[in-house]
């Protein structure tokens, strides 16, 4: 799988750069027919404090997978957003093996 990452209207940061492909990486072990991801981040001026914005976009066959959230920190934001993902992946996994 090859992962894009992308800091819009930000700094890039080493370290999400490494935490998000770790966490991406495992996913592509788990499911190989992956054949891209793209991540976006993003911050947000929000008075609410949840400003920070992580968005991932997956290529693989059928429709695009695509999760997006907003917290308070990009870890969390990334974090959930892998969740997210790796629910559709296991949805789509599942009807990939019932044919």
């Amino acid at each position: 799988m090859k992962i894009d990452i992308q800091y819009v209207q930000m700094p890039t940061s080493e370290s999400m750069d490494a935490f998000v492909l770790k966490k991406l990486k495992k996913l592509a072990q788990k499911y190989d027919w992956v054949i891209r991801a793209q991540v976006y981040f993003k911050l947000e001026n929000d008075p609410g404090k949840k400003g920070k914005i992580c968005e991932i976009e997956l290529s693989a066959p059928g429709p695009r997978i695509f999760a997006k959230s907003h917290e308070e920190h990009f870890e969390k934001a990334a974090i959930a957003s892998i969740k997210d993902v790796e629910k559709q992946l296991k949805k789509r996994k599942e009807i990939f093996s019932k044919h």
